[in-house]
């Protein structure tokens, strides 16, 4: 009887060491840098905005929570009220854009990109958000240059 009793602490023990491990690993991962990861896919920003335009759920089978490259002309960098920066890509004509938010870490690589001028930006697609009076955009999260 005594036996049965030090084998399931033992258990008991062992389980919770483990779970514990499990939960400390998890609070304290980082987010993977994107600089050092592959694209899943490049694309001109344009035509992510048309595909999102055109049928969102197929879209979004395409490209939510990929990684994905993505070309195209600088509307505007902006900084929220946190101090984040965020890069606009797309066409002056059109209300619709990619918003890049940049990752914490990266912030600073944005500073200095003129406006018009053409980039590679790579990000986590996280979605798209419409509105028929502001345009629609296709949201990019921990987005970092692509060099």
């Amino acid at each position: 009887m005594k036996k049965k009793k030090v084998i399931i602490l033992a258990i008991l023990a062992f389980g919770l060491a483990g779970g514990g491990w499990y939960a400390y690993s998890e609070y304290t991962r980082k987010v993977k840098d994107l600089t050092t990861v592959r694209a899943d896919l490049d694309i001109k920003a344009t035509e992510l905005i048309t595909a999102f335009e055109k049928n969102e759920a197929e879209a979004n089978a395409a490209y939510l929570d990929k990684v994905i490259a993505v070309t195209g002309r600088v509307r505007s960098v902006e900084k929220n009220d946190r101090g984040q920066y965020a890069v606009i890509l797309g066409e002056n004509n059109s209300m619709s854009s990619v918003r890049c938010s940049m990752d914490s870490t990266h912030q600073a690589d944005v500073l200095h990109i003129p406006e018009g001028s053409l980039i590679s930006i790579k990000g986590a697609c996280t979605g798209f958000n419409t509105d028929e009076l502001l345009g629609s955009d296709v949201i990019l999260n921990r987005s970092v240059l692509n060099k």
